[in-house]
């Protein structure tokens, strides 16, 4: 099977390097260690449609990224992109906000089964932070319990200690529990009574470089009774798999109630708005923080959101996400042990993560990533993939096929694994 290459990637990053910050910077960065060998993966893409992507150097890939999350329905969809071109010719940054916003807001309280209300900014970490500034202005308190190796975005209270930039007093009211352990929550709360005034965490872990973790049984019931009884917000960090596991959120989903829970990704389909969604409760401490952007008012993105809800439901997204994961998932784990190797695929299917458990320095992994993104799926070692509507059964087979070459090539690497 022939193997990508990038010459025209190599050029544009050189340019890149001269006059932004590392390049590509994030975890899209080749130097941030998530690109193993940086010389097996593209840097810059050309143009995207569907499930798929082309880079500078016309090489098309199925994208298992899917831009980390944003696109749930395809790139370039056709309903979405329209809903936003007929909003653009009205408007959309001005002085004002448009009637879409109401709109918007009135569909998410009618989908999302905690919501009573909505507030719109732009990227997951803006109302993470707005979730935490919330609970704060509503309970008075100052600590904040997060669970260890999560994720809420790049804000200096999201930092650890040694971090770049980040001073003490920005983590200084933080604490800390392991996921699934519920001991450790009641134990920190009894510690610090009257003083947390929220408790924020994905839905499942989500973690890099790790298996991911499903909540065990009772975790939530336990920890939504734990919060209620002292009083502490519980917040549902849902920027990822918020609308793949359940359209009424993945606080439903896992069978309770969350009192601010957060969107992003999947809520236009890549046009930039996220959502906090909220209780009655909270809704006067909400209109009490000062919190607002130069663009979070703009039209165009909730127009499309407006269009990504409803074709979300028209389709059935959850249902169809799970299969396409499901049939996707086992393929490859089927593939991997004719060759004798180990794929554990954890989380949930519509956002899976996997890893070769046959070598704990995951060099094989990396290997093996790198060898598929070079046959032309685009896979990372360090971080959950996600399914989006628009694959195809010829994608996933096209995808098998990658990832049978590839672990042929790894295989020459390591005769050893057998």
């Amino acid at each position: 099977m022939e193997t990508y290459t990038y010459a025209n990637s190599r050029k544009l990053f050189e340019r890149a390097m001269k006059v932004i910050p590392a390049g590509v910077y994030g975890h899209l960065g080749p130097v941030e260690g998530s690109m193993v060998p940086p010389s097996a993966f593209p840097f810059f893409s050309s143009h995207a449609e569907g499930a798929h992507l082309w880079d500078v150097d016309g090489n098309r890939f199925i994208d298992y990224m899917c831009a980390y999350g944003p696109n749930i329905l395809g790139y370039r969809d056709e309903d979405i992109d329209h809903a936003a071109r007929e909003q653009a010719k009205l408007s959309d940054c001005v002085t004002l906000p448009s009637a879409t916003m109401v709109e918007f807001a009135e569909q998410l309280v009618d989908t999302v089964d905690s919501a009573d209300w909505a507030f719109f900014a732009k990227n997951g970490g803006d109302v993470t932070s707005f979730a935490l500034m919330i609970a704060r202005a509503a309970t008075g308190r100052t600590k904040a319990v997060f669970v260890n190796k999560g994720y809420h975005g790049v804000a200096a209270w999201t930092k650890l200690p040694g971090n770049p930039g980040i001073a003490e007093a920005d983590i200084s009211n933080n604490l800390y529990v392991d996921w699934n352990n519920y001991q450790q929550l009641e134990e920190l709360v009894s510690r610090h009574p009257g003083q947390i005034a929220c408790f924020m965490a994905s839905p499942y872990f989500q973690g890099n470089f790790v298996d991911n973790e499903l909540p065990e049984a009772e975790y939530w019931s336990k920890v939504r009774a734990l919060c209620t009884k002292h009083g502490i917000v519980l917040v549902i960090d849902d920027v990822r798999c918020g609308f793949r596991l359940d359209l009424a959120g993945s606080d439903h989903y896992y069978g309770f109630k969350a009192d601010l829970i957060c969107f992003c990704k999947a809520l236009a389909n890549g046009y930039n708005v996220s959502a906090l969604c909220g209780i009655d409760a909270l809704k006067s401490a909400a209109s009490s923080v000062f919190y607002t952007g130069s663009y979070w008012f703009s039209a165009v993105p909730f127009a499309a959101g407006i269009a990504t809800l409803k074709k979300l439901k028209e389709i059935d997204a959850p249902k169809r996400l799970y299969e396409i994961g499901k049939k996707l998932t086992e393929g490859l784990v089927d593939v991997a042990r004719t060759h004798s190797f180990n794929l554990n695929i954890s989380g949930e299917l519509p956002m899976w993560y996997m890893r070769i458990t046959d070598d704990e320095s995951q060099i094989i992994h990396q290997e093996w990533i790198a060898a598929c993104v070079q046959r032309g799926v685009f896979f990372t070692n360090h971080h959950n993939h996600f399914i989006n509507a628009a694959l195809t059964d010829e994608d996933i087979l096209y995808t098998l096929n990658v990832a049978d070459d590839a672990f042929k090539a790894v295989r020459k690497l390591h005769p050893q694994f057998v």
